[in-house]
């Protein structure tokens, strides 16, 4: 079967069909078996790679491969998508917390005559405070070269020079990190990026699995800080510099919720049930007909949110409560609901009113929303992950 034709648009829009469907109405819809050796990895979400490929098909021919039509393999379904510029994972995603701890193993930094550069673990540590904080995932270049400089001055190696752009832009090449500006792709980090960084001011910050694991378990910053001390600060952190980030120890966030992985997979099953029953396709009338929604669903967001503003750039959620005492926050659709989108935890956020204002009426709604899906696609990704993790010990 010649596969050559597909183009990665029509992979793209297979991706967003599947993610509309969910994984196991998509898969039982087409007829495939979920993956067992190769995925298709989107915007910190696996997918199941021959069965996406299969999909596109039908822009070549009208119709979807069947499963029995062609092989997943290396030499078809991964050359193919390769040569679409899409990255393939040769095995399942690992354990989130395993990741962290490989991710940050396999961190490459300068050399300097007093040892390893500690710019990048000084700019993780600052992230992983804000996480533990529920602090806003991704900040400004002129916000965070601010608190970086006197950190990278204070606690960085007598011989480096405490250049917040270096770390920054080395970390974005990583899976620890995200930068977000402009589009094309950022410069290196070598040379003089820092014009670029004036310019442009991109926002950057933790991964959104790498942030919603560190700031859901104490046991994974626990993690990660003793990593950075093994690898780059002969073994011992200096608490004035936990203090200063945050990590000294964390203070409680007054809104945070008992974390419960468990529960928010009994709630995602059961609103998975319900998709599986038809439930989710019946309608209600009032002037217009409506697609019906699921109280599941926005069960599961809520705690999951932790009581904070799910848009990584959200720039200051309401400081007041409602008359319960919760925190004012307005689960939302990413695909549109009365358009038929997914009533799923995974394609649904909880909003502060400003960021729902602009997700629906700013003039970069477009963009916020997709940063949204992928926020939303991840952070679930995250705790079923830790669902999973917690049943078997």
């Amino acid at each position: 079967m010649d596969l050559s034709p597909i183009t990665r648009e029509a992979v793209l829009e297979t991706i967003a069909k599947c993610d509309r469907l969910g994984r196991d109405r998509f898969l039982k819809k087409y007829g495939y078996d979920p993956a067992r050796r190769y995925f298709l990895h989107h915007n910190d979400v696996h997918y199941d790679s021959k069965a996406i490929v299969g999909v596109a098909y039908r822009s070549v021919a009208g119709r979807p491969l069947n499963a029995n039509e062609f092989s997943g393999g290396l030499q078809t379904v991964v050359r193919l998508l390769t040569r679409l510029d899409f990255k393939v994972a040769a095995k399942a995603p690992p354990p989130s917390l395993q990741q962290l701890k490989d991710q940050l193993k396999g961190l490459r930094v300068a050399s300097t005559a007093n040892g390893p550069a500690r710019h990048q673990p000084i700019t993780l540590l600052w992230a992983l405070g804000r996480a533990a904080h529920r602090a806003p995932r991704l900040v400004p270049w002129n916000s965070a070269h601010l608190e970086l400089r006197g950190l990278l001055r204070a606690y960085g190696q007598p011989s480096s020079r405490p250049h917040p752009e270096f770390p920054i832009l080395a970390l974005a090449r990583t899976d620890l990190w995200e930068l977000h500006g402009p589009d094309g792709a950022a410069p290196p980090a070598h040379g003089e990026p820092l014009g670029w960084l004036e310019q442009h001011n991109p926002s950057s910050g933790l991964s959104t699995w790498a942030y919603e694991l560190t700031a859901s378990t104490e046991e994974a910053r626990t993690e990660a800080i003793a990593e950075l001390a093994q690898r780059f600060f002969n073994g011992e952190i200096p608490q004035a510099l936990l203090k200063e980030v945050g990590l000294d120890p964390p203070k409680a966030n007054p809104h945070t919720h008992p974390q419960d992985f468990e529960t928010y997979q009994r709630l995602c099953h059961s609103v998975e049930a319900a998709e599986a029953r038809g439930d989710h396709d019946r309608t209600t009338r009032t002037t217009n007909e409506r697609p019906v929604r699921s109280t599941t669903a926005v069960k599961a967001v809520l705690p999951r949110s932790r009581g904070c503003c799910e848009n990584p750039l959200c720039t200051g959620q309401p400081a007041d409560v409602t008359d319960h005492g919760e925190p004012i926050l307005e689960v939302d659709h990413l695909e549109n609901r009365a358009n038929w989108g997914r009533d799923h935890p995974s394609q649904m956020i909880a909003l502060c009113p400003n960021c729902h204002a602009t997700k629906t009426r700013g003039q970069t709604r477009a963009h916020l929303r997709n940063l949204l899906l992928t926020e939303a696609h991840s952070r679930h990704t995250t705790w079923t992950q830790q669902a999973h993790t917690k049943s078997k010990i």
